[in-house]
């Protein structure tokens, strides 16, 4: 209520006294969220010209309300009165005045202030590369990704999980599995800090090509570099011996998870079931299954990135479905095979019907 908000601070005034900085920071969000953009100017000039300093969630807030808004001058206005008024909020409000402009995909806004906080003496954090990354991931080409990447990198700083997952989605986008593979080795495949991230979309951009024998050499090399595979690791390299219908290689992988104690989730069991009815194997899916614990509560946890490459299997989609139902019921894998195999004969049996 902007009008009654003004009404009280008139009041206020006319008894004699002065409004506070939080008041008139609660009046100046008030206006800017309202679109009341000469209001919320006046007020800001009033608190800048004042004594008061604003909290630098006030700033936070304010510069994302003209965000939303699309009055980007605004936001630098607002940057460029406090870096030349309230010094003390300057490694403070670069970070934020990036973030909003980057998020809102005003690249060329986000790549000046940026210069100008590095020209001003002062460091860019690693949270603040990574977003400034993120940013060109979601709104530039892969070249300017490409480019923003290489300038965070002469800077010294380290391309954290988000920055590298953001990168590697860009490259999936585009289907750039080489480029992927290429950015991977760069960033460094020995780093711990990233777990088992980067050696995981190594393999999924061998995968993603079915490029078998590279697969397997880079698993290997994994092993090898000291780091033990995890549920992605093991159903990106399921994905791919399903969907070529290597029925060995698939077994020995199970086997091999069942050794470093990796409970499959449903992507794993997907692989086996859709292999097999895929080849019209169906009545050999028993010999297959009962190695696994049918009786488990079934969960997914496979790396979302996974899907992007190869999709939903469908077991995995027909699972989902019925686990995101309303229906009270104790899944079990068995169950969900079970109503799987019914769904599939009756669509066979509807076709053949034809």
């Amino acid at each position: 209520m902007p009008d009654l908000a003004q009404q009280l601070l008139l009041e206020i005034k006319s008894e004699g006294s002065l409004p506070s900085c939080a008041t008139l920071s609660a009046l100046m969000l008030c206006y800017a969220d309202n679109g009341l953009l000469s209001h919320a100017q006046t007020v800001w000039d009033e608190i800048i010209n004042s004594s008061f300093v604003p909290s630098i969630e006030v700033v936070s807030d304010l510069m994302d309300a003209y965000g939303n808004l699309g009055y980007f001058d605004e936001v630098a206005r607002i940057l460029r009165d406090l870096t030349l008024w309230k010094f003390k909020l300057r490694p403070q409000v670069y970070p934020l005045a990036i973030s909003c402009f980057g998020k809102r995909g005003q690249l060329e806004m986000m790549e000046t202030v940026m210069k100008e906080m590095v020209s001003s003496g002062f460091t860019v954090d690693s949270a603040t590369g990574n977003a400034f990354i993120k940013y060109y991931t979601i709104f530039g080409s892969l070249t300017e990704m490409e480019a923003a990447y290489g300038r965070l990198k002469r800077s010294r700083i380290l391309l954290e999980k988000e920055g590298i997952r953001a990168m590697a989605s860009a490259y999936i986008k585009e289907r750039k599995f080489y480029k992927l593979g290429e950015f991977l080795r760069d960033v460094g495949l020995g780093r711990q800090n990233v777990g088992n991230l980067l050696w995981n979309l190594l393999l999924l951009s061998y995968a993603a090509n079915f490029k078998m024998k590279s697969l397997q050499r880079e698993f290997l090399r994994m092993v090898e570099a000291g780091f033990s595979p995890d549920l992605t690791t093991f159903n990106i390299r399921a994905l791919a011996f399903s969907r070529m219908s290597l029925f060995w290689d698939l077994h020995v992988s199970l086997e091999h998870m069942k050794h470093e104690k990796v409970v499959p989730d449903v992507v794993t069991y997907g692989c086996v079931v859709d292999a097999f009815l895929d080849r019209k194997l169906g009545r050999n899916l028993d010999f297959a299954l009962k190695k696994m614990n049918l009786d488990g509560s079934p969960f997914v946890s496979t790396d979302p990135l996974v899907f992007d490459v190869f999709g939903k299997g469908d077991f995995h989609s027909s699972s989902e479905l019925l686990l995101e139902s309303k229906r009270q019921e104790k899944w079990t894998y068995r169950k969900l095979v079970a109503i799987y195999l019914k769904k599939m004969y009756r669509t066979n049996q509807i076709f053949w019907n034809y």
